[in-house]
This record gives C-alpha cells, sequence and structure tokens, in this order.
C-alpha cells in the first residue's frame, strides 16, 4: 500500500514536467532546429567539398556537372601535394609544415607564459600604471595589422631576422598577445580571491593555494586563449609572405605559391594540400576541447 502511494505521489510530482509544450512553443522549437541544421550544413558543405574534390581526379574536377562525391576516388592528389615543392627553388609540403609547426608551438608556449603573469598582475595587484597598461591593449587592438605591415617588416629587417622562423616567431607573438592577455585578465579576475583565502586557512601557503584551487580554475582559460594563439599563428598569411621566402616558407604562403606556380592549376593538388593544412587545427581543438569543459570544475571546493 505504501509503495503504491508512494508511486502516485511521484507521477502526481512529476506530472507538470510531462505536461505537453504549447504548439507556439513546439513552432519555435521545430524552426529554431531547422535553422541550427541550414547553418551547420552551410557551414560544413565548403570544408566537405575541399575534401571531395582533394580525392577526385584532377580531370574531373572542372565539370558542368559536378557529383557530390568522389568520381574514381583516388590519392594521388595528396601524393602530389606532399612531395612536389611550391615552385622552383622554392620549399615542399613536409619543410613548410616543419617551420609552421615549430613557429607556432613557439609561440603558443611563449604567449600562454606571458600572458599568464601579466593578467595575473593585472587581475590581482594594484600597481601605478596599471588602467594605462590596460587601456593601451585595447587600443593596440584596434590598430588593423596591415596599416604596421611595412614598419614591422623594417624592425624585423633592423634585426637580421628576416627569414628566420625567430623572426617570424617575435611577429606572431606580439599579434596575439594583447588579445590573451585581456581574455585571461577576465578570467583571473573572475576567480574570487576568497577561495586562495579559505585554502591558506586550511594550512596552504599562498603558493599552495594558487596552484590546487585558483590555477585549475583558470584552466578554460588558458585553453581559450591557447586556441587562439594557435589559430592566429598557423592560419595567418600577409607577414609570413612578407617575411619568409624560399627555403623557409610555411604552409599558408607555401600553398599560395603551390597554387601559382603553373599556369594550369592542379585544383585536385592544392584541395589535397588544403585539407592536409587543415587538419592539424581540427585534431588540436579536438584534443583540448574536452580539457576546456573539464576545467570548469576540475578547481571547484568541496563542502
Amino acid at each position: 500500500m505504501s509503495t503504491l502511494t508512494e508511486s502516485l505521489v511521484v507521477s502526481g510530482a512529476s506530472a507538470p514536467a510531462r505536461r505537453k509544450s504549447s504548439p507556439r512553443k513546439l513552432f519555435t522549437r521545430t524552426g529554431l532546429n531547422v535553422f541550427a541544421v541550414i547553418v551547420f550544413v552551410c557551414s560544413i558543405f565548403p570544408v566537405y567539398w575541399m575534401v571531395n574534390m582533394s580525392l577526385t581526379p584532377s580531370n574531373k574536377i572542372i565539370s558542368r556537372t559536378p557529383s557530390l562525391f568522389p568520381v574514381d576516388f583516388t590519392t594521388r592528389n595528396y601524393e602530389t601535394a606532399w612531395n612536389r615543392p611550391a615552385a622552383p627553388g622554392q620549399t615542399d609540403f613536409p619543410n613548410a609544415l616543419m617551420t609552421t609547426t615549430l613557429v607556432t608551438l613557439g609561440v603558443l608556449v611563449a604567449t600562454l607564459i606571458i600572458a599568464f603573469v601579466a593578467s595575473i598582475a593585472l587581475a590581482r595587484f594594484r600597481f601605478k600604471g596599471r588602467k594605462t597598461f590596460i587601456v593601451s591593449i585595447l587600443i593596440i587592438q584596434m590598430i588593423p595589422g596591415a596599416a604596421m605591415m611595412f614598419t614591422i617588416f623594417g624592425i624585423i629587417d633592423d634585426w637580421r631576422l628576416l627569414n628566420t622562423m625567430l623572426g617570424l616567431g617575435v611577429v606572431y607573438l606580439a599579434a596575439v598577445l594583447p588579445f590573451t592577455i585581456w581574455t585571461l585578465r577576465g578570467f583571473v579576475a573572475g576567480v574570487p580571491i576568497e577561495l586562495e583565502e579559505a585554502a591558506m586557512i586550511d594550512g596552504c601557503t599562498r603558493a599552495q593555494a594558487f596552484w590546487k584551487v585558483t590555477f585549475p580554475l583558470l584552466a578554460p582559460g588558458l585553453v581559450s586563449t591557447g586556441i587562439f594563439a594557435f589559430i592566429q599563428s598557423w592560419n595567418e598569411f600577409v607577414m609570413a609572405l612578407l617575411i619568409m621566402k624560399g627555403q623557409n616558407l610555411t604552409l599558408v604562403p607555401w600553398l599560395y605559391s603551390f597554387q601559382s606556380a603553373t599556369e594550369a592549376t592542379n585544383w585536385g593538388a592544392v584541395m589535397a594540400a588544403s585539407t592536409l593544412i587543415s587538419l592539424p587545427v581540427v585534431v588540436f581543438f579536438l584534443f583540448v576541447q574536452g580539457r576546456m569543459t573539464g576545467g570548469l570544475v576540475s578547481g571547484a571546493v568541496k563542502g
């Protein structure tokens, strides 16, 4: 009898939750879902078409009746993209990949270290010139990069860093640091200082309280800014084309030279090279996106 009564009580309590949605809400939800699907398809279709063309023989890419699926599936385009130099006297894909990877990883590590220290100083300490520094970061973000292109080239030339990975890394670092510092400052300011004080009351030193309590809560911010720094450095084109040349080309300038090396463009190989360039970004994002959400709760304080 008691079990039956409990069942009736539970079913009665959950009855409002199972109440049918009104037609208006159902229509709105359906419309939003359809719109989301359309946006997703429009966003993913260019990527799919790039992969589709990379697996299609070059002589069948330009056609009056294009196919949504690879015709005469082939991997020869990838072999051509991997082995053929961009142009006479210029590098091939593996060397461009190595150069881009080294520059990007160096910029990523340096950016996270410098921005992390700077964001803590801006969020946790009150010092003379703090507000001026913050405003300066915003002003720097407003200046178009193209407007400083030749000035940057002159500085790198004076430093004798043209056509070097160090010179390109310095340019990338200066480009991504302002946004990274500003973003991380918001994450640090959003973590209450009382959490560290509570940990210190429990016996932790200030350093232990920071690394055991505050730092895990900053993990999403570090991952988010790391993704930004990685993508910006990996996909940058203008400064890399201006500073690097010959055997030191990075991937995107290499792709431009590869595409324009001959009068009859090998679109299959170009699409294959574009796919290979995009893969590391996708893999990197898939690797870190779980840690971005996991860090939100990894530093939580249990009561």
